[in-house]
């Protein structure tokens, strides 16, 4: 019995025209119900020639202007958003049984926004941030460890300052897609594309 599925014409009249909104509550209740990370997101870049790769990452913010990441821009992804500054990112909460794709362009934060975050990170993330060279191959774990230790001692009598390689990125959502479970597999899918003064938006087959 299909009690959950709402027929496409009588879900049309109650749709909402902002999908940051949505999202904005999605988000506030998988922080109530997810048991780990509810801010996870898979995000996909692509090289110059178009080879995907996709990872896991942090949401550390977002707004009407897009969602927010940061990292080291001498890892990978930095290396193929530097080459193809398109991105894709998937939210997925498997409690809550929805899903939220977002693609859109790439530019990095100001130095402002970076610095900020940083500050706001544990110590020893912002030491890990200085000693690892992040997608790089490393010879041995405790290379790394050897590393660790050497700039915790850098740093030991003050403050860590963020890498001048460590920075933050913005995906500026050019179209949204709230996926929500329904029974039998009859999902619903709703689209949102961006336009000139906001959102245009459309259902798509499960």
């Amino acid at each position: 019995m299909l009690s959950h599925f709402i027929p496409v014409h009588a879900k049309a009249a109650a749709m909402a025209d902002d999908p940051i909104a949505i999202f904005d509550t999605w988000l506030r209740e998988a922080e109530a119900g997810e048991p780990n990370d509810p801010n996870a997101v898979a995000l996909a870049t692509a090289d110059a020639r178009g080879r995907p790769s996709v990872r896991m990452v942090l949401l550390k913010g977002h707004d009407d202007d897009g969602f927010v990441f940061y990292t080291n821009r001498e890892s990978r992804k930095a290396g193929e958003l530097a080459e193809n500054a398109q991105a894709a990112l998937l939210f997925h909460w498997k409690s809550l049984r929805r899903q939220v794709r977002v693609e859109g362009a790439v530019t990095p934060v100001t130095d402002a926004e970076s610095d900020a975050y940083f500050a706001s990170r544990g110590r020893a993330s912002q030491i890990g941030a200085w000693a690892s060279d992040q997608s790089r191959p490393l010879d041995d774990r405790a290379t790394f460890e050897a590393r660790y230790a050497e700039v915790e001692a850098r740093f030991a009598d003050g403050g860590v300052p963020r890498p001048p390689h460590w920075g933050g990125y913005r995906v500026a959502p050019e179209t949204i897609e709230l996926w929500e479970d329904r029974p039998g597999r009859l999902h619903h899918r709703r689209v949102f594309t961006r336009t000139g003064g906001g959102w245009d938006e459309g259902l798509l087959y499960p």
